[in-house]
């Protein structure tokens, strides 16, 4: 059942709060011709049955930077050394390769600095025998960018939010609002006041702001398999510098692209992918990369994500 394809009207009804995750059952039913009344109705039993969820983003500092981390390990120890990265939180992501030989995580980090997990602490322990540490320069697509391939550009600009420019500042009462909604971005006002003790009227009248000037980012949390997307893999590139930018940009506006960033090292375009098989893998590497102008490719397909922010940490199956 974990892996089971869900049906085209869950599909998109799932890609519908990918694009505002505090929509109303009543304008997503208007705009995809369903019945508020249905829409409600699956959108509860999705969520009961845990295939989707949707959280907030917390605001991340400018002066916090990312690092994608690649750590080859000794087979013996890489359960452990990956529950030791599990349990770490500047870690928000953490993958094993399909080899079983390798772990890619994401790690955040002070740029300029000599992080001390990469210089001081996984070199030293007798299970790592390579790790790679390339800084993110610019993040082209993340992961809440991303939207399921399976409406019209015309449904999904209909029932994406239009926000104003600038972010403005936050004070308490929105870091007690947004600290509800990290864990589930649709409660209602009222569920939000009983948490946080604010008036319901004001926090009504916050979350329309934090909505309107961008600051309330959701997230689905979705496993991609149930959306009939089996592979998963990063592709790091080589591409030349003065067709970094555009290929990156390309890339960003690719459906199976759900995170692109250029960075350092001898790779300095890096794609996270996911795609319903590997002849749709093999596609978009010879096709729609090579219409980029990239000069190499190395493709890592990833057996199990391990963590993922605000997904409960699968249980690693024996052999994987």
């Amino acid at each position: 059942m974990a892996d089971q394809v869900l049906g085209e009207r869950d599909q998109r009804l799932v890609t519908a709060l990918q694009c505002d995750g505090r929509l109303s059952a009543r304008r997503a039913g208007a705009v995809l011709g369903m019945s508020p009344r249905t829409v409600h109705r699956r959108w509860q039993a999705l969520t009961a049955e845990g295939v989707c969820r949707v959280i907030a983003l917390p605001e991340r500092p400018d002066a916090v930077g990312a690092l994608l981390l690649r750590i080859r390990a000794l087979g013996g120890r890489l359960d452990a050394l990956t529950a030791a990265l599990v349990a770490r939180p500047d870690i928000p992501f953490v993958d094993l390769s399909a080899s079983g030989d390798e772990i890619l995580a994401v790690s955040w980090t002070r740029p300029g600095t000599r992080d001390h997990l990469v210089f001081r602490e996984l070199p030293a322990t007798r299970a790592v025998t390579s790790v790679t540490a390339d800084t993110i320069l610019h993040a082209f697509a993340e992961a809440p960018d991303w939207r399921h391939d399976v409406l019209t550009e015309a449904e999904r600009t209909a029932l994406t939010p239009v926000t104003t420019a600038g972010h403005g500042t936050s004070d308490d009462i929105d870091r007690d609002i947004m600290a509800v909604l990290e864990s589930d971005a649709r409660a209602p006002a009222a569920a939000v006041a009983a948490h946080t003790g604010h008036p319901e009227s004001t926090v009504r009248r916050r979350l329309a702001r934090l909505a309107a000037t961008g600051r309330l980012r959701t997230h689905v949390v979705v496993d991609p398999r149930r959306l009939g997307l089996t592979i998963d893999a990063n592709v790091m590139m080589r591409v030349a510098p003065d067709r970094l930018d555009a290929a990156g940009r390309t890339l960003a506006g690719h459906p199976a692209v759900h995170g692109a960033f250029a960075t350092t090292g001898v790779a300095n375009l890096h794609a996270a992918v996911w795609v319903p098989d590997l002849a749709h893998l093999y596609q978009f590497i010879t096709r729609d990369l090579g219409s980029l102008g990239v000069d190499a490719v190395e493709t890592v397909i990833i057996g199990q994500a391990v963590k993922r922010p605000s997904r409960p940490v699968a249980a690693r199956t024996p052999g994987r």
